[in-house]
């Protein structure tokens, strides 16, 4: 832009140069009139290729400014809350961007960084009253789901997001999400041991976004003398008080970690404040197979609740 100006101004200079010799020499005017004339035509010539420099230079800097979020989604499948629920898995999954399916429920927010969950009240699993638009972690792809892992293997989830809306319920309240999970899975035999017919076990964490603040809601059995086939059932858990981060994170990015090893689970957040689990319900939880999810599970059946989740970084170990 600076070139631009300088350009005009230098223009300006020599126009009224020129009309001061004219206006001196009006003998000549017929001589000085096509040399202004020629001045004037070379001159916005000049002033057009800075200009279209300048746009170009501007273009670049624009496309600076979009940027996309740091997730690697080769080994998750999402669940939306449309159909039975629609679950979308790799490799249909990379191509979000442009599935037809997926667009209005996850998408890029590339003036953030960020990918964008977003859920409302419709279709949920058969588990469950709530829907979600949701990752669910595929340590093996190919097997939609049957390899998991043990507290006992370890495992380790950290992300950075935020909860830029929220819908309010009929007292004001915004409505809540769950934004992280370690869900339990049943192991075939466990299924059978029990007469289950799905492999589904309770969720051992469950991190919400509860109007503004982070929440951590965890399992505990209700009876610690349960014997190891009791244990499997869903019925032998409960949940315990729940623990709320003093930090308020309201609608800006905010970074979870979640550090599980044989009898402890950890979450931390912004890397400053953590809470521990490292009791006997923990312990006894060894016995499960379990899975990380992620993104936007909407604890609301009102008519008009939605919300969405930002996910700028998302990354798992084992």
């Amino acid at each position: 832009m600076v070139k631009m100006h300088f350009y005009r101004i230098t223009l300006s200079i020599k126009l009224l140069v020129l009309v001061l010799m004219s206006m001196v020499s009006c003998s000549n005017n017929e001589t000085i009139a096509p040399i202004v004339n020629e001045e004037i035509e070379l001159e916005e010539e000049i002033v057009e290729e800075v200009i279209e420099e300048e746009v170009e230079e501007e273009e670049v800097e624009e496309d600076k400014d979009y940027v996309l979020s740091n997730i690697d989604l080769s080994h998750w499948k999402v669940t939306l809350p449309i159909g039975n629920p629609t679950e979308v898995l790799p490799p249909e999954i990379l191509n979000y961007a442009t599935n037809e399916t997926l667009k209005p429920f996850m998408y890029n927010d590339s003036i953030n960084g960020a990918l964008v969950f977003y859920t409302y009240p419709n279709a949920s699993t058969a588990n469950s009253s709530y829907s979600r638009t949701e990752l669910r972690e595929l340590i093996n792809p190919e097997d939609r789901g049957k390899t998991n892992w043990t507290f006992a293997q370890g495992g380790r989830m950290k992300g950075t997001l935020s909860v830029p809306e929220a819908s309010k319920d009929e007292d004001g309240k915004f409505h809540r999400t769950i934004i992280m999970q370690i869900h339990g899975r049943l192991t075939d035999n466990q299924r059978d041991l029990i007469g289950e017919n799905d492999n589904n076990a309770p969720p051992m964490l469950k991190i919400y976004w509860t109007y503004g603040y982070v929440r951590v809601k965890t399992k505990v059995l209700k009876n610690l003398n349960a014997t190891d086939k009791e244990i499997l059932s869903t019925d032998a858990w409960g949940d315990d008080d729940g623990y709320t981060f003093s930090k308020y994170v309201g609608h800006e990015k905010f970074t979870l970690e979640v550090i599980v090893s044989e009898g402890r689970m950890e979450v931390i957040l912004n890397e400053s404040e953590s809470r521990v689990y490292d009791d006997i319900h923990i312990k006894k939880w060894g016995v499960f197979e379990n899975y990380f999810k992620a993104g936007n599970y909407l604890v609301s059946k009102d008519k008009d609740a939605y919300t969405k989740v930002n996910y700028y970084s998302l990354e798992v170990n084992h």
